[in-house]
């Protein structure tokens, strides 16, 4: 594929996402149906309540991960920059976008040891996509990636249905879970698995298990229909009327993880797709998350500038700390045991 392609499919990424007119969205989390029962009598210093964890040896002052939002366009760099120096003041984790672009065409657009310039405490993590990591050459983008950034981790993204349904998707899949594992065996740093919008599902995050990877972030549905994205794309009716038939397709980001989280309690989970404020943060955790992303949610705030997503992800970590002080939660593993009652009539 040409380089003005690529980074023409990512543009008109972007330029869909943050185009409100464009439906995106077509369903819902589930976390609408949860509600924590709210104390009346917390007994807590509100500004003493910890919300700090770690990832991957590094701290964190809170459990937000900005999600992997966009690579490969000029105006990605701007927007990877503010992202990176926010994530660095909040003391926050950040996933990059798709590095294919860097790693094939030469062409960094900010993804390169800049971002460690700017974010030199922050767990950072890499990223390419499944089918970039099969194949003889596989190792060493994934070497070449996570070098390219200073990365503690690399992400290896699942997106069949968007690749099913791009005009110059990457359709061939077999083979894809035997080269996470030999990746798992043979990378210098840990292997996260994450969807793109469609969720994982109890099934495939065991196997993924088995082959030893470190992290999984479900990345449900409720978030970005990356299927309603390429229809909204898409250059004829046909395949236009292929993709919005997928536009709800997807488990929730609510079921992924609660099935995964009962299926493997001791994996680590980063809970993503559709979280908009930090209520749904602390119920993402409730329900087993040890980590949050964000990502179509603060975008618009990453096109402006560093201080904008800092405000705009202040605002959530408020919303968090209030959520700890009336369920009576000290920190995160206290509102990890604070009650909640389903309340959905489609359980």
């Amino acid at each position: 594929m040409k380089e003005t392609d690529l980074i023409g499919r990512k543009n008109d990424h972007l330029d869909i996402v943050l185009n409100p007119a464009c439906a995106v969205r077509h369903t819902r989390t589930g976390f609408q149906h949860w509600r924590f029962e709210h104390c009346a009598l917390p007994e807590l210093d509100f500004d003493r309540i910890d919300l700090g964890t770690t990832l991957f040896g590094r701290p964190m002052k809170a459990p937000l991960v900005i999600s992997s939002m966009t690579g490969g366009a000029r105006r990605a760099g701007e927007i990877n920059q503010n992202l990176a120096s926010a994530a660095q003041v909040l003391g926050l984790a950040m996933g990059v976008g798709s590095q294919r672009i860097a790693l094939e065409r030469g062409t960094h657009y900010g993804l390169d040891g800049t971002l460690r310039h700017i974010a030199p405490d922050i767990p950072l993590m890499a990223n390419l996509g499944a089918a970039q990591i099969v194949g003889r050459q596989g190792l060493d983008y994934a070497r070449r990636a996570v070098g390219m950034i200073g990365a503690d981790a690399l992400i290896v993204h699942l997106n069949p249905l968007q690749e099913a349904l791009q005009h110059e998707g990457d359709r061939h899949w077999v083979g894809i879970l035997a080269a996470i594992g030999q990746l798992v065996k043979q990378l210098e740093v840990p292997v996260v698995i994450k969807e793109v919008g469609a969720g994982i599902s109890p099934a495939v995050a065991r196997r993924l298990a088995e082959v030893g990877v470190a992290m999984l972030d479900v990345a449900g549905a409720g978030g970005t229909s990356w299927a309603a994205v390429e229809g909204e794309r898409a250059r004829c009716p046909r395949r236009r009327a292929v993709a919005m038939a997928f536009a709800d397709w997807g488990i929730p980001t609510s079921e992924a993880l609660r099935g995964i989280r009962a299926a493997l309690p001791a994996l680590p989970l980063i809970a993503s797709g559709g979280i908009v404020d930090g209520v749904d943060v602390a119920k993402a955790v409730s329900l087993g998350a040890d980590l949050v992303g964000l990502g179509a949610a603060v975008l618009p705030s990453a096109t402006a500038s560093g201080a904008a997503v800092i405000d705009a992800f202040q605002i959530i970590i408020d919303q968090l700390r209030t959520a700890c002080f009336c369920t009576g939660s000290a920190n995160l593993n206290g509102l990890r045991h604070a009650h909640m009652h389903y309340s959905g009539s489609d359980r």
